[in-house]
């Protein structure tokens, strides 16, 4: 008998549980497509959770952000493309030694750009690790890049010579290295407290999960933990009001470009804190604690963009006023194919004006006039009749009361530009009439000008 009970028992156990087993499957399916079925609109069923504020369109907030950072992302890569790009045509020496820091500072605003997604992201253990330690690590190099700015812009814009490049670019980077040290031990020492048991400050209001999650953190010790990076923010603009009085102005303007980014960032920074430490709070919407943190990164990002980058590129390539006043003075100096023809081109001009100024047609191919020597002067050459020409002329023709001068070697001398008598004319002159009146003979008859005077 109690045989055929434990197998009556036996077989009914059998079958409550087939039973249960074949009720329990449509409803396990039954669940599963109805939490299937919950993913908000705009996003793919098969997406993890983790990522629905990138494509929920109910909260549009997350699309938002995710375009505007994206946007950002393109154009600091740009920008960081022509800045480097533009090094071989930077003129000035000392525009030149700050582009190390400057394409440093795009670094710094690519990854706030990045960060965004970081913070839209629903919170996990990677994503709030990177918040905690990125944030203020990113900050801290854009603020350090524009002291060490600041640093050289003073300098410049009083004695026009600054420091070298790679002191600016020291200076910015020890300075950003300061708060590197700073996250990397409070995010190591929050972990190892939470891991020892000690149950951890609740955390912002999207954060949840165990104590030793960098999640566990309250909003106000993570506003705590970014006091460095304030003192970077307010060197910055304290120290760009002095680089407004210096005595070479052209400086100026950089420092109006810092001074206007440093007062637009306090503005994010004041907003951005009060909003995440107090006024969440006080509307009940803790849920909006990471949107905070995502929309004071792109603004403040966009900021650094547009006031500073920008027109920092767009100053880099032109030309000191010392280098364009020499450019005034020696036109046709400088460097390509251009200058090089034009300054041949001027050589050339000048050879064949000095050529057609000096060049004269040589005296054998015009006449020249038997008087075109005399110039009023008394001269000491005359003409000396031959013995043969006195031999050949009639006695009826009387004597020479006037003699004219002819035509020798000499008129070329004194039918040229310089038509006074030269005194190595003269004596050679004298020499040639008296070596050759020895061989006239001395029963020849010489005649003498009247009008020259022994």
């Amino acid at each position: 008998v109690g045989t055929q009970l434990e197998a009556g028992l036996g077989a009914r156990m059998a079958v409550h549980k087939a039973l249960l087993m074949c009720l329990g499957l449509p409803l396990f399916l039954f669940s599963a497509a109805h939490g299937q079925s919950h993913a908000p609109p705009g996003c793919s069923p098969d997406l993890n959770p983790l990522y629905y504020n990138l494509c929920d369109r109910s909260e549009a907030w997350g699309i938002v952000l995710e375009a505007v950072a994206g946007a950002g992302i393109i154009t600091a890569f740009v920008l960081t493309i022509i800045l480097v790009a533009s090094l071989p045509f930077v003129q000035d020496t000392k525009k030149r030694s700050l582009l190390g820091t400057q394409v440093f500072f795009l670094l710094g605003t690519l990854g706030l750009f990045c960060l965004v997604f970081a913070c839209v992201v629903k919170p996990d253990f990677s994503t709030c690790a990177s918040r905690r330690f990125l944030f203020g690590v990113l900050f801290a190099i854009c603020f350090s890049c524009l002291v060490a700015h600041v640093f050289a812009l003073n300098f410049l814009v009083r004695k026009n010579h600054g420091p070298r490049g790679w002191v600016t670019f020291t200076v910015a980077l020890l300075l950003s290295l300061v708060e590197v040290i700073i996250n990397t031990e409070w995010l190591i020492i929050t972990l190892v407290r939470g891991g020892g048991g000690e149950a951890g400050p609740p955390g912002n209001g999207s954060a949840g999960g165990a104590s030793a999650s960098p999640c566990a953190i309250a909003n106000m010790d993570f506003v705590m933990a970014l006091i460095y990076v304030m003192l970077l923010l307010l060197c910055a603009f304290t120290g760009a009001w002095p680089a407004l009085c210096g005595r070479f102005k052209r400086w100026r303007k950089h420092g109006v470009f810092v001074l206007l980014t440093t007062a637009t960032s306090i503005a994010i920074w004041v907003a951005w804190i009060v909003m995440y430490t107090y006024g969440n709070r006080q509307h009940h919407s803790p849920s909006w604690d990471d949107p905070t943190l995502a929309i004071a990164l792109a603004a403040n990002a966009w900021v650094f963009v547009l006031f500073y980058v920008i027109p920092e590129v767009s100053q880099v390539t032109k030309a000191s006023p010392e280098q364009s006043y020499q450019g005034d003075l020696y036109p046709t100096r400088g460097v390509g194919y251009e200058a090089i023809l034009k300054e041949q081109k001027g050589q050339s001009m000048f050879v064949e004006n000095k050529a057609f100024s000096m060049d004269e047609p040589a005296s054998g191919k015009r006449p020249v006039s038997p008087y075109s020597g005399y110039n009023g002067q008394l001269l000491t050459s005359v003409y000396q009749p031959t013995e043969m020409t006195l031999m050949h002329k009639a006695p009826s023709e009387g004597a020479y009361d006037v003699i004219l001068p002819r035509a020798t070697a000499n008129s070329q001398v004194m039918g040229s530009a310089n038509s006074t008598l030269r005194a190595e004319d003269i004596y050679a002159a004298q020499s040639l009439q008296e070596a050759t009146l020895p061989k006239e003979g001395k029963n020849s008859q010489v005649f003498r000008n009247p009008y020259v005077w022994d």
